[in-house]
């Protein structure tokens, strides 16, 4: 018995070996282009350094970075949280109708979004055309907040309404027995247990902010993410762009940070005894059913009827719109398979490389595999285009080979949305049972016959899952597309970006539709994890 441990002891020291190497690889893969960044920031001496970080420019730059994201985070809150209320906490008729309908926005990317409020308004926009009121042409600040905002509110509602869901009742009942009214019960009680959802909310939605770029650019707003390809594409100045790209991952470094530290500083757990009760749904009267549902009608004709309106207006608009779409189609299906030239080889890798992160995180927890863990997510809390950036700086110097081929895009988006595909395959992960793969050693299997007979039929539904997600968001991927195309390449999201840009609005919705379409998909994945999630519980 002791000599069959010791043997087993030895075939598994082999594997978590090479998952080790595997790990590292990876996780210096992730951070090697970065110190290359640096390299490149560092070439500029202090004076040049100091006149790069406080020229006026770049202080507005800050101030407007700063005021989109408190500008989406305020009007993306207070959209998600009546929604998650309603859903979670009321009696409304058709909660889950409103479910998908609060879900189904994250089908249209934020630069469609702004595609979509630009063609709302002006002379030729829908809405003067069709009902005869001209709005002036969204730009700037408010353009840029209202788009990318009606596309990241159900990010937040996603972790609210699972806050609302798991509330413990008990602490509202033991508030409204101690004599407080309804609104004290939400402002005292429910609303600071709600932190670490909101938290959780802001992380996803703030990262996502300061790495856009579709939206910004085409609304005209300067942020640093569009800084950085104007400085970059341009030529103006590849140290500045260097240094902008280093304040922008500072920034998003410091917001995972805050959100760390505001998390585990907070203590949100019942300390009682007994069990707790399930939450009560507030009755609402017929002016509150009423209420709620036109809120619901605001939300929804704002996220979903406006690009769906303006896109189909504007796919109408050729005098003979078969005609046209007959003609548009063949670049259209040639955009489509540029875009499945990176997206399928992207989740590919993304898999292969969340493997033996996966592993070593539940199979093999130590230090190490925790670090590891934690430099997966580096790709995926990075703004994409100063992570792009970076790696146009690794290719330039340590790869010229690299540069501006489908291996490096391959590669990045790989990188980039490492995390995605990394869930789904750890939860696969630790809902597999050791015990069989025990028992597979046992019976003389190694370590490779384990793991290929074993453990990977297991995990199966979880490794396809994470690479459905990374092919989705590979397809509607934007920045980092943009700065690593090789000549030369069209996918759906740089077409339908430039057309929309050089104002061919015309030409740019069919590429839009299929965009929403590809997004579709990965809603559709979102709520039938959730709806299993709800059956679960």
């Amino acid at each position: 018995m002791i000599a069959a441990t010791i043997n087993r002891g030895r075939r598994i020291a082999p594997a978590r070996m090479v998952f080790s190497a595997l790990g590292l690889a990876i996780g210096g893969l992730m951070l090697l282009p970065l110190a290359y960044l640096v390299l490149r920031a560092a070439e500029a001496d202090p004076a040049t350094v100091q006149d790069l970080l406080f020229r006026p420019r770049t202080i507005r730059m800050m101030l407007n970075t700063v005021a989109l994201v408190t500008g989406v985070l305020v009007l993306g809150t207070a959209i998600a949280l009546p929604l998650a209320w309603l859903v979670s906490r009321t009696n409304l008729k058709g909660r889950r109708v409103v479910n998908v309908l609060a879900v189904m926005p994250l089908a249209v990317p934020g630069y469609v979004m702004a595609y979509a409020l630009i063609g709302l308004g002006g002379n030729y926009g829908f809405l003067n055309q069709v009902v005869g009121f001209r709005l002036p042409m969204p730009e700037g600040w408010w353009g840029a907040t209202l788009a990318l905002s009606l596309y990241t509110f159900s990010y937040l509602y996603l972790n609210l309404r699972a806050a609302f869901a798991g509330l413990d009742q008990s602490l509202e009942e033991a508030a409204r027995a101690l004599g407080a009214t309804p609104r004290e019960v939400f402002f005292r009680v429910t609303l600071p247990h709600l932190l670490p959802a909101f938290m959780a909310g802001w992380l996803v939605v703030g990262l996502y902010v300061l790495g856009d770029f579709g939206a910004v650019a085409l609304m005209r707003y300067e942020v640093f993410s569009y800084a950085i390809y104007i400085q970059y594409s341009a030529a103006f100045d590849r140290v500045y762009a260097a240094w902008l790209a280093l304040i922008l991952i500072a920034a998003a470094l410091s917001v995972v940070w805050l959100e760390s530290r505001l998390r585990e500083g907070a203590h949100f757990a019942r300390t009682g005894s007994g069990a707790g009760t399930r939450p009560r749904r507030t009755h609402l009267s017929p002016f509150g059913q009423v209420a709620g549902w036109a809120f619901v009608v605001v939300v929804v004709m704002a996220s979903l009827g406006l690009p769906l309106s303006v896109l189909s207006f504007w796919m109408t608009r050729s005098p003979d719109s078969v005609a046209h779409l007959a003609e548009a189609l063949p670049d259209l299906l040639r955009a489509f398979g540029q875009s499945l030239s990176v997206a399928v080889p992207s989740a590919i890798v993304a898999a292969g490389m969340a493997l033996p992160v996966a592993v070593l995180a539940v199979r093999y927890p130590s230090p190490l595999s925790t670090l590891i863990n934690r430099l997966a997510f580096v790709g995926y809390a990075v703004p994409a285009l100063a992570f792009a950036l970076a790696f146009v700086f690794f290719a330039l110097q340590g790869a010229p080979f690299l540069y501006q081929t489908h291996t490096l895009l391959i590669v990045v988006y790989a990188l980039s949305f490492l995390a995605l595909a990394l869930g789904p395959i750890r939860s696969a992960l630790y809902q597999a049972r050791p015990s069989v793969e025990e028992s597979a050693r046992a019976l003389g299997h190694g370590p490779v016959s384990v793991f290929w007979r074993v453990t990977l039929p297991t995990i199966r539904p979880g490794l396809v899952a994470g690479m459905v997600l990374v092919f989705v968001i590979a397809v509607k991927e934007l920045p980092i597309a943009f700065l690593l195309a090789p000549t030369g390449f069209r996918p759906l999201s740089i077409t339908m970006f430039t057309r929309t840009s050089e104002g061919m609005l015309l030409e740019a919705a069919p590429y839009a539709a299929s965009i929403i379409v590809f997004s579709a998909l990965f809603v559709g994945f979102v709520l039938r994890h959730d709806r299993k999630a709800g059956d679960e519980r």
